[in-house]
């Protein structure tokens, strides 16, 4: 059972990346360059090429105590071959098996959800925080403010469609955290991706975070 913490560690960096790309290679370089950039919060889509190959040598290099996450996890076959490559936590766009899944290897779930209906059934299958998905196409930071009505004690964490104007504006309307993909990433998870393009964006992405301050 991981000892990992993910509210603990989503709570104090206020920041999740998402790795997404068509080539390994170029995804495993994006990776370790978010990391050596002080973003120590790093999920490895499952929707990318090679991802599990990916995940498992992005586990070998940055080390045992090294937060990893794996992403778009489906379901209960992906949350187990995603333990087995290395991952300390999980992230699902939805409600699926993979949650309770989850939850039963003593793994951390971020578990998608859009609606009051979606945050019931997910903390009822042991999820340990909530990601709001598509949280540009459902309103964004208002959004979150009407959601956290019924559930003001509970989780957020927005993902899709966060660029760096929103992160202030999630934060300030009570995400612990957001989560952030192509805006943060760009082409550095594909092949001939601009590393150092990214390591800028990332030095951004962690200042906006910082200036946000702690949350709950």
């Amino acid at each position: 059972m991981t000892s990992f913490d993910l509210l603990d560690a989503l709570r104090e960096h206020r920041l999740l990346a998402i790795v997404r790309g068509d080539d390994p290679d170029a995804s495993l370089a994006a990776v370790l360059a978010l990391a050596e950039e002080g973003i120590p919060l790093i999920e490895v889509s499952l929707s990318g090429a090679g991802a599990l190959d990916v995940l498992a040598r992005a586990r070998a290099a940055l080390g045992a105590d090294a937060p990893l996450g794996a992403g778009t996890v489906l379901t209960a076959a992906e949350a187990r071959a995603a333990r087995a490559a290395g991952a300390d936590y999980l992230v699902t766009p939805g409600v699926s098996e993979a949650v309770a899944t989850a939850a039963e290897l003593g793994l951390p779930v971020l578990a998608g959800v859009m609606t009051p209906t979606d945050v019931l059934a997910a903390r009822d299958r042991g999820a340990s925080a909530y990601k709001i998905f598509p949280a540009s196409a459902v309103g964004g930071p208002g959004y979150l403010r009407a959601l956290r009505g019924p559930f003001p004690a509970l989780p957020f964490v927005p993902v899709g469609g966060v660029d760096a104007e929103a992160v202030p504006a999630y934060l300030a309307a009570g995400a612990l955290a957001v989560g952030v993909g192509g805006p943060l990433l760009g082409d550095a998870a594909n092949a001939g991706g601009d590393l150092e393009a990214l390591r800028e964006r990332a030095r951004a992405f962690r200042a906006l975070a910082a200036c946000a301050g702690v949350s709950r």
